[in-house]
C-alpha cells in the first residue's frame, strides 16, 4: 500500500538548517528524506520562498546553501496558487479562524491531495476536510 501523501510547511523544512534542536534536525532530514525516496512529499511556492527568506535572514545561512537546499526541496510535488486558490484561502481563513498565511498553505496542501500536513503553526491533530494537521515533533 502506498503512503498518504504530506506537505511541508517551511517550518519543518528549516529545522534541517537550525543546529540548536538536534532532535527536530534529525526528524526533519528524515521526513524530507523518506518522502523525497517515496514521491509523497509536496511543497507551495509559498513554502519554498518562505524557505529561503527565514534561512538566509534569521538563521544566516549562506545564499548559495540556501538556493542548493530550494532546489533540493523543489524535488517535492511544487504546487502554484492560482487566483481562484486565494479566495478559497479567505473562506479557510474565516471559517476556521486562522491566519490568511496558514489558510494558503492548508488550500495548497489540499489542492495537492495531501492527507497530512507537517506544520508547528497549526493545532496538532486538527483536521481541515480531508487534512490531519500534525506537529511531527510532538510524536
Amino acid at each position: 500500500m502506498a503512503s498518504p501523501k504530506v506537505f511541508f510547511d517551511a517550518n519543518i523544512l528549516l529545522y534541517t538548517d537550525d543546529p540548536r534542536y538536534p532532535e527536530r534536525q534529525r526528524l526533519a532530514f528524515e521526513l524530507i528524506r523518506s518522502n523525497l525516496t517515496a514521491k509523497t512529499g509536496a511543497v507551495s511556492i509559498q513554502v519554498l520562498q518562505e524557505y529561503f527568506v527565514n534561512a538566509t535572514r534569521k538563521l544566516k545561512i549562506d545564499v548559495l546553501l540556501a538556493r542548493q537546499k530550494t532546489e533540493i526541496f523543489s524535488r517535492f510535488q511544487v504546487i502554484q496558487p492560482a487566483t481562484d486558490d486565494i479566495f478559497a484561502a479567505i473562506d479557510l481563513h474565516r471559517l476556521h479562524q486562522i491566519s490568511f498565511w496558514d489558510a494558503m498553505i492548508v488550500r495548497m496542501a489540499l489542492l495537492s491531495g495531501a492527507r497530512v500536513l507537517y506544520t508547528e503553526d497549526l493545532q496538532h491533530r486538527r483536521r481541515i476536510d480531508s487534512l490531519e494537521i500534525v506537529n511531527p515533533f510532538l510524536g
